[in-house]
C-alpha cells in the first residue's frame, strides 16, 4: 500500500510540475509557448498569411497576427466546417464544441487531438488537492459526471461527418480513459439521451446520474456550478435526499460562472457537505486555468497557452468614446488592475475571448464576466454583499 503511495504521489508530481515551474517563471513559460504555437500556425493556411514562420519575438507575432473576436474568425470557422481544415488547423478535428448559448450567438469551435489533451489540464485542480491533501482514497471512489452531452449532431466535412457536442462532454469521453478515476454516469450512456435542453431532457439526465451513483462510493464531482446546485436540488424534489445525504464527497471542481467561491460557496456546501471547493476557469475555447489551494482564485496554465490582456475601459465604453487599450501580457497585470482576455490557443491566435479579467495576488487571477461595462460594478456589487471585498 505503501508503495502504491509512493508511485501516486511520484505520478502526480511528474504531471504538475510543468504547471508549477511556469507559474515560477511566467515569462519564459511564455515564450516557450509561443515558439511552440507558432509551428502549428505555419502549418496551416492563416497563419502562413500572416508570415508565423517568419515570426521570432512578441513583438513581431503583436505586429504579424491581430487581436480578432470571434466575430472576426467566423467566416473562416465556417470555411472550416466545409473542409477547409488547413485554414485555421494543423491537425484534422476530434471534434466540434458548441456553447450554450448563454452568451449570445452559439459558437462552433474546432477541437484538435492536441487541443484536447490540453483541456486535461481540468484535472490539475484535483490533483494539487490530492497531492496537498494526501487523500488519495479519492481515486477508489467515482467521479459523479454531470456534464453536457458530447453528441449533439454532425457536421459534414470534406465528404466525411464529424461530431459536435459540448466541450465538456467531449473532453470526458476522450480523456477520461486516460485519468485514474471513473466517471459515472459514462458520458455515451449521457449522449444516449440526446442533446435536449428542455427541464425533462436535463431531468432524464439527472435521474441517470442518480441511478448510476447512488450506491457508489461519490468521492468527486465535475462540471458546471449551476448545473450541480440544480442537481442536488432535483434529488431533493424527487428523492428527498440531498447529496450530502448519499455520499462523502471531497472536492467539487466546478466552472462556467463567476462567484463559484463566493457567491455559489454557500449553496454548494448546504448541498453536498463540507467540501472542499476548487474553481475551473474553462471555456468552449479552452481550460485556462484552475484554482490549486483554498485561495479562492485560479492561476493560469502559463505551460499550456498565451496569455495576454487588453487594459482598459470594457470594450462597450472604449468603443463609445474611441479609446484604445493598452495590451500586456498576462502575468504584468498588476494587483488590483482589470483587462479584456486575449489569449492564443493551437487553433485560434489572439482570440479576444469576451471575458473581464481581474488580477489579485500574483499569480492569482479572477474572470469576474463578460466584457460589458456594468461587469466591474456588478462584481464590486457582489463583493461587497458576500463581505468578500477582494481577499482570496
Amino acid at each position: 500500500m505503501q508503495q502504491d503511495v509512493e508511485m501516486m504521489a511520484g505520478m502526480l508530481k511528474g504531471m504538475l510540475q510543468p504547471w508549477h515551474q511556469a507559474v515560477e517563471n511566467p515569462a519564459a513559460a511564455q515564450e516557450a509557448v509561443l515558439g511552440r504555437l507558432l509551428k502549428g500556425y505555419a502549418e496551416t493556411s492563416y497563419g502562413e498569411e500572416h508570415g508565423a514562420s517568419d515570426v521570432e519575438t512578441l513583438e513581431a507575432y503583436r505586429r504579424a497576427f491581430p487581436v480578432a473576436t470571434h466575430e472576426d474568425y467566423q467566416p473562416l470557422i465556417k470555411r472550416v466546417m466545409a473542409g477547409e481544415t488547413r485554414l485555421l488547423l494543423n491537425e484534422e478535428p476530434v471534434g466540434w464544441a458548441i456553447t450554450r448559448g448563454t452568451t449570445g450567438e452559439q459558437k462552433f469551435i474546432p477541437m484538435t487531438p492536441t487541443d484536447l489533451m490540453m483541456r486535461a489540464s481540468a484535472g490539475r485542480a484535483m490533483m494539487t488537492y490530492v497531492a496537498d491533501s494526501g487523500r488519495y482514497d479519492l481515486f477508489e471512489g467515482v467521479n459523479l459526471n454531470l456534464n453536457f452531452p458530447s453528441v449533439v449532431g454532425t457536421v459534414e466535412m470534406g465528404g466525411r461527418e464529424v461530431d459536435y457536442g459540448y466541450s465538456s462532454g467531449i473532453y470526458v469521453k476522450h480523456v477520461s480513459a486516460h485519468t485514474p478515476i471513473r466517471s459515472a454516469p459514462s458520458q455515451e450512456a449521457i449522449d444516449a439521451l440526446g442533446g435536449g435542453k428542455t427541464i425533462r431532457d436535463w431531468e432524464a439526465r439527472f435521474e441517470l446520474a442518480y441511478e448510476a451513483c447512488k450506491d457508489q462510493n461519490v468521492t468527486l464531482v465535475g462540471g458546471v456550478a449551476p448545473t450541480a446546485i440544480r442537481f442536488a436540488r432535483y434529488l431533493h424534489r424527487e428523492h428527498r435526499v440531498y447529496p450530502k445525504d448519499l455520499w462523502d464527497v471531497q472536492i467539487v471542481t466546478l466552472g462556467s460562472v463567476a462567484g463559484i467561491n463566493t457567491r455559489y460557496a454557500p449553496a454548494l456546501r448546504a448541498l453536498y457537505g463540507p467540501v472542499v471547493i476548487r474553481e475551473i476557469y474553462g471555456t468552449t475555447e479552452g481550460i485556462f486555468g484552475q484554482q490549486r489551494d483554498e485561495r479562492r482564485a485560479w492561476v493560469p496554465n502559463y505551460d499550456l497557452f498565451l496569455f495576454e490582456v487588453e487594459v482598459g475601459p470594457p470594450s462597450e465604453l472604449a468603443a463609445a468614446f474611441d479609446v484604445k487599450g493598452e495590451i500586456k501580457m498576462l502575468h504584468e497585470m498588476e494587483p488590483g488592475e482589470m483587462g479584456s482576455l486575449v489569449v492564443s490557443t493551437p487553433v485560434l491566435p489572439r482570440y479576444k475571448i469576451g471575458d473581464l479579467i481581474v488580477a489579485l495576488r500574483p499569480p492569482f487571477f479572477r474572470c469576474i464576466g463578460r466584457d460589458r461595462w456594468w461587469t466591474p460594478l456588478r462584481y464590486a456589487w457582489h463583493e461587497f454583499t458576500t463581505l468578500n471585498l477582494g481577499r482570496l
